[in-house]
């Protein structure tokens, strides 16, 4: 099973999650689109956004690196519009869009500031951009061997391109010339088996590269697999959720 196919499943999963459908219902709402619109998903993933968009009248495109994620994108929502697509290089004209949304996307960027560039060379003068995604270094895990779950984290955040974007965001995009820039946190909590998987693939990851031993990496991923089935997990994650508005006498060359 390839890691899109994994990651498919937990995002399915995920965005599941009531709490999950009122943030992406938000960031529609902050893009502040009109019946007609045109609006791009950057890392669309498997197309939700897109769909949903498009019931709200929106003119949407869905954008992914994935191959993958494309195909199912179109499996499953064969009337919207999906195409392969870099956010340092998207495939769409200049001012094209009035909405840039990307979710859980920026973190995977070694270059967040490019990509905001490429956004504002999309956007249309007074079009909205919105970005979602989630802090790595902010993970609050409970567990019986905190010092073991710092590691873990810290560990998982340093094998991420852009750990740290989602902090970021204010002034990334304040940087990049967008105004009236606003930023929400909303926190997630899970208690269930829905995020297990994600708990288990970050300490994978860790060992995988060695930073944890297989020891390290077996009491610790079986304490939360116990936690699960006892009803004792504990996630909560900050998710970040910005907003700006392209200026009109702003420059693609920013």
């Amino acid at each position: 099973m390839s890691n899109d196919t994994e990651l498919i499943k937990l995002l399915d999963l995920a965005d599941a999650i009531p709490a999950a459908a009122m943030l992406r219902a938000r960031s529609y709402d902050l893009l502040r689109l009109q019946p007609g619109d045109a609006a791009v998903d950057v890392g669309c993933g498997a197309g939700r956004a897109v769909a949903e968009l498009n019931d709200r009248k929106v003119t949407a495109v869905g954008m992914d690196v994935s191959e993958e994620m494309i195909t199912v994108a179109q499996r499953r929502w064969p009337d919207a519009d999906f195409r392969a697509g870099d956010a340092y290089r998207l495939p769409l004209g200049d001012h094209e869009v009035a909405g840039y949304r990307a979710d859980k996307v920026f973190h995977e960027l070694g270059d967040p500031a490019r990509a905001l560039t490429e956004a504002a060379r999309v956007l249309a003068p007074g079009g909205r951009i919105v970005l979602i995604g989630q802090d790595w270094d902010t993970f609050v895990i409970d567990s019986d061997q905190p010092g073991l779950t710092r590691t873990i984290v810290q560990a998982r955040a340093d094998l991420t391109a852009s750990p740290r974007a989602a902090r970021g965001y204010r002034n990334l995009l304040l940087d990049a010339g967008f105004r009236e820039v606003e930023v929400e946190v909303h926190v997630g909590v899970f208690t269930g088996k829905t995020m297990l998987g994600m708990l288990t693939g970050i300490a994978q990851a860790v060992h995988a590269a060695g930073i944890i031993t297989r020891e390290q990496h077996d009491a610790w991923t079986g304490e939360q697999v116990r936690r699960a089935e006892q009803d004792r997990l504990f996630l909560a994650l900050p998710l970040f959720l910005a907003s700006a508005t392209r200026t009109d006498g702003h420059s693609s060359s920013v």
